[in-house]
């Protein structure tokens, strides 16, 4: 009786991300544009004098030589011209599309689901698989933020409140990247709260379900707004200000960004090297663009990217409710049992894939009310990113000194070759079976486990 109670609470629901067409929709060339700029020397008040004759500069971000600015979209070639000008853009648009506390620490002994399982973190039901858990690792989810009721999820002693912290504004708005107290944890998207739960674990009506990293600890890190989106210029802020974080606390940690945009932004790109250059590894989702191709920043090489795989026992059988967490993954691992998702962004030339991970109706806290608790299912590569990131912090844990360089290495390496193919998998929200069929530039090096990684981190 408690389960079928439970269970009413799942609706069943795709949470695709979609990035916009373009930067910049048809703006008139007079009409004011945010800029970030990234500079090959310091900033200088000369260099800021210089620019303010383009536009007005609003943001000087020392650690990375960039500015935002505001100027004419007809000013954007003569910025770039500059001679001390490296790389400038339009302020990129990202997308992360899709008080009572629980009574413990950590979920390392919870109830187990099907992701988790697929992973080799743990096996059917209970029990952990493996000996690492994330203890002493801190992971910052740029997202949106937690949902008022996070501590209905999660265990307090697992969220770095102390190092919460909510950006907004931006070149693409009003310029300047401002911090807003506390509302970090007032998201009303939800987004950040389901990816955190695949990390962490999460608290499921009272009942503890397992996390990729359960005793890891979470730093969130709001840098798109309420409605699920932002700009380049403030990922680009949460990113330094994590680089920044390690350097201070000398800790291991990774860095998850369910987020993305068609486009490599100068600014964002900049911040992403320094956080690689103070020991920070970065984990970002593919896309669910499809053939479309990748998204940034995900796409760009030293960021270990994540596609969206799929078990072909999801709703096996049709009628049984409880597969998610009965069901067993079958062991050794065979790929014959995995597919990518139609929707997870195939690599373009140039574009740098790296892995696939569960992406593919994940349970999780996800409130479309606020105040009310709520769990769905959803699908994306915002699902899959958060299983690598877990997996990289297991990783941390047994090697505090791992380099993003080595990680993407011992990912790749680890991973279990995926051959393009077809599989017919049931398919809830289109109401029959569906054959979901991929080709090499869709699973980067394969299917990645906790074991394999950890077996091959020194």
């Amino acid at each position: 009786m408690m389960k079928r109670g439970i269970l009413r609470l799942f609706v069943v629901v795709v949470l695709l991300l979609t990035f916009p067409a373009a930067v910049l929709l048809a703006a008139p060339d007079n009409k004011p544009i945010g800029i970030n700029v990234v500079l090959k020397t310091r900033v200088t008040p000369a260099i800021v004098a210089d620019l303010g004759k383009y536009g007005k500069v609003r943001d000087v971000v020392d650690r990375i030589n960039a500015v935002t600015m505001q100027a004419a979209a007809s000013a954007l070639p003569v910025i770039q011209a500059l001679p001390y000008v490296a790389a400038a853009n339009p302020d990129a648009e990202r997308t992360g599309r899709p008080v009572d506390t629980v009574l413990a620490d950590h979920f390392a002994g919870g109830l187990n689901t099907w992701n988790l399982d697929a992973i080799n973190v743990t096996e059917r039901l209970v029990g952990r698989t493996i000996g690492y858990d994330g203890a002493g690792v801190y992971v910052a989810v740029l997202d949106t933020g937690l949902t008022d009721l996070w501590r209905r999820y999660f265990p307090e002693q697992r969220i770095a409140t102390q190092y919460a912290v909510a950006l907004g504004g931006g070149g693409g708005d009003v310029g300047t990247v401002s911090q807003q107290p506390n509302k970090w944890q007032h998201d009303t998207d939800s987004h950040g709260t389901h990816v955190t739960s695949t990390i962490l674990g999460y608290s499921f009506g009272g009942v503890p379900i397992n996390g990729v990293a359960p005793k890891a600890t979470v730093i969130p890190v709001k840098v798109l707004n309420q409605a699920g989106w932002g700009w380049s210029s403030v990922i680009a802020r949460g990113i330094i200000y994590i680089a920044d974080l390690k350097t201070a606390l000398a800790v291991p940690m990774v860095i998850n960004m369910s987020l993305g945009g068609p486009t490599l932004d100068a600014m964002e790109k900049a911040a992403i090297d320094y956080a690689i250059s103070k020991g920070v590894i970065v984990v970002a989702s593919a896309g669910n663009e499809g053939e479309a191709g990748m998204g940034y920043p995900g796409a760009y090489a030293p960021v270990i990217s994540v596609a969206a795989s799929g078990w072909v026992g999801e709703w096996q059988p049709v009628f049984n409710s409880d597969w998610w967490y009965g069901r067993d993954v079958a062991d050794p691992l065979s790929p014959n049992d995995f597919y990518i998702a139609d929707f997870s962004s195939r690599a373009l030339a140039g574009q740098d894939l790296d892995v696939a991970a569960p992406g593919s109706w994940v349970v999780g806290p996800y409130q479309t009310n606020s105040g009310q608790i709520s769990y769905y299912f959803l699908g994306g590569t915002s699902m899959a990113a958060p299983h690598v990131t877990g997996i990289v912090a297991l990783m941390l844990q047994k090697r505090p000194s791992l380099t993003a360089a080595d990680a993407g290495s011992i990912l790749e390496t680890s991973a279990i070759y995926l051959a393009p193919g077809c599989r017919l998998v049931f398919d809830p929200s289109k109401g029959g079976y569906f054959n979901f069929c991929w080709g090499a530039d869709a699973t980067g090096e394969g299917l990645i486990t906790a074991d394999g990684a950890l077996a091959n981190t020194p």
